[in-house]
């Protein structure tokens, strides 16, 4: 386990916490390993999760999306093996993807990264 992990950090939502402040949408999600910080992966529009990541020192994310488990340490690029995090491991199952429902744009696909 690195330092740059915090197994006893909690999730801080289960949706983007810029985009829910702004009123956007995401594609998939990703929690800072270090803090909990849930942020919208780099194919959504916000790329939050990566932007949190260097702006906070924080280089290891990992996927909260369901029957997801890796870890990405954003230095380097390489998939990483980590420890279970507290709370939860991924957004409610019944939560859309991408998200949320009702802010998804009908061309939504033509907005990805």
């Amino acid at each position: 386990m690195t330092t740059e992990i915090d197994p006893h950090a909690l999730p801080s939502g289960t949706g983007c916490v810029e985009c829910e402040e702004s009123g956007g949408w995401w594609f998939h999600l990703r929690r800072c390993a270090a803090c909990g910080h849930i942020g919208c992966c780099d194919s959504s529009p916000g790329q939050h999760a990566t932007r949190h990541a260097r702006e906070h020192d924080h280089p290891i994310l990992t996927s909260f999306e369901p029957g997801e488990d890796w870890f990405f340490d954003d230095r380097d690029g390489s998939v990483i093996h980590g420890p279970v995090l507290a709370g939860a491991q991924n957004h409610p199952e019944d939560q859309g993807v991408p998200g949320p429902t009702d802010r998804v744009p009908a061309d939504w696909r033509r907005r990805l990264h």
